[in-house]
This record gives structure tokens, sequence and C-alpha cells, in this order.
């Protein structure tokens, strides 16, 4: 993939804000069910972080993704983006915010062009900016030979280059990136790690959740694990190793889900 420079929005942190790109204080989701998906999380991510969570599935991870974003409304706690708080203003909240989901939600009857047109007329950009910006990242990703082709006509690596390329078309501050190369080849796993540093290296936060942990080692400077709705650990790679007292963030996750018999360690021991 060819890379384009970003440009950073225009929107600024909140009056007072201490520059925090995400302050979530006490969130708590509860649903209709009964079910506590979120049980007092805690959690800051700092501006121009490239902060990793991760977590078995059902641990929480994609519910706090949808309190941050309006895709679903808290039952207690604090949710703030640059300050701004993610209920009572949702709008400027949700402006800074771009999200590339796990699941491929594409509309399969809209070309490349129009799925990044329609998403930058959702963010109130003049039609002008929605056509230079949607240029910019098509080419950025490769895409731009398919730019008049319906989504559905893509493979599954192009659809994770145009959810990426649509998450960053109103330029958000704040990336998140929920399994972005699930499924994929290495080839384009490898070129989205570029992309991904090189925009976060411009300044863009970046919250990555992922299931292959050589992708958090590479990617994040800090990491927390979360479980049973809660954040249990919080540190850098090897600070979370030494946590579990362990050797590698990979046996520290298996210390933490209870699979440590799982280690490499361990089947070396028994191979041999």
């Amino acid at each position: 993939m060819a890379f384009e420079p970003q440009h950073r929005p225009a929107t600024p942190p909140a009056q007072g804000s201490d520059a925090a790109a995400l302050q979530i204080t006490g969130l708590v989701k509860e649903y209709p069910t009964g079910t506590r998906a979120l049980q007092g999380v805690d959690l800051r991510i700092a501006d121009g972080q490239f902060f990793g969570l991760l977590g078995p599935n059902g641990a929480g991870k994609s519910t706090l993704i949808h309190c941050t974003t309006g895709l679903a409304t808290p039952t207690s706690g604090s949710i703030a983006v640059f300050g701004h708080d993610a209920v009572a203003n949702y709008g400027q909240a949700r402006a800074a915010v771009g999200l590339a989901p796990q699941d491929l939600n594409l509309d399969h009857f809209l070309t490349l062009e129009e799925t990044l047109d329609f998403h930058g007329g959702y963010f109130g950009m003049r039609k002008k900016d929605r056509r230079e910006r949607a240029a910019e990242l098509l080419e950025a990703f490769s895409l731009t030979a398919k730019r008049h082709d319906r989504t559905r006509t893509l493979s599954g690596g192009m659809k994770r280059r145009l959810i990426l390329a649509r998450a960053l078309m109103h330029r958000p501050r704040f990336l998140i990136l929920d399994e972005p190369t699930a499924g994929v080849d290495v080839e384009l796993r490898l070129e989205l790690w570029h992309y991904v540093q090189r925009i976060n290296a411009e300044g863009t936060t970046i919250l990555l959740t992922t299931h292959y942990l050589e992708e958090a080692e590479q990617l994040c400077s800090r990491i927390a694990f979360i479980n049973h709705g809660q954040i249990v650990a919080e540190g850098t790679s090897a600070e979370l190793a030494a946590t579990y007292e362990v050797e590698t963030l990979e046996d520290a996750y298996l210390e933490l889900v209870g699979r440590k018999e799982l280690s490499r360690g361990m089947v070396s021991e028994v191979s041999s």
C-alpha cells in the first residue's frame, strides 16, 4: 500500500481537558438480561498513545468500545474522549473517533467511493473535501482501481482495507481498531501494521484489540488485560510479564485465562 500523509483534524480538546484521548472512570454496563458486561472499569489512554486491550472472548472489550462510540449506553460511570463526555456531548466525542469494527459491516450495494463519501457526509464534511479525502485514502490503500466497484465484489482483505479507510475518512484524532487483521494473510497484516504505525507516529491515538499477541507486542506501547468486565492488569509487555511472574506477554496472557499448560515452554518440555 502507498502511504499518504494524514492531517490532524481541527476539533480541539474540551476546555480544561487533561489531554487524555480516552478517560474511563467507574464504567458499568448491565444489560436488561442481568448480564453485567463491565464492572467498574477505569482506563486512561494518553493522547498519541498506541494502546492494546487484550482479553478472552466475552471479557468486555466490545462492550467498552460500544459504550465509547455510542453504540451502547453505560449503566453508570463516565467516558470522556479528549475531554468531551461521550454521553452528554456525544456529537463532539464521536467526531473525534474513527472505528474499524471486527465485523465487515459494509453496504453491499454501495461502491467503494460511495462508501467513503457517505461516511464523510455523516460527519459533516463538505463535498469537495469528501471527494479529495476519498481519493487520497483509496490511493493510500491501493483501492483506486476498484473505486467504482460494489463492495460485495471485494476480497476479504480488500474489505478490511476499505473499513480502515472509512474509519479514517473524517480525520479522527482517536482510532479504534477492533481485531483489524482477523482472517487476513500475512502480507496484508504487515502492510496494515506499517500503516497504523505511521499514522500513530503522526499523532493519531490508537486503541487496538487483537487476539494476535505478537501484534500487540509489535505495535502497542502499553497494554491492558480485561477479564470478566474488569481491567485486571496494565503496563508494557515486560511489565505484564513481570506482574504474572513469567517471561513473555504470551505466558502472561495464558496465566490470565487460566491456560498456562499451553505455554510454549511447557510444550517444549513435553515434546523433549
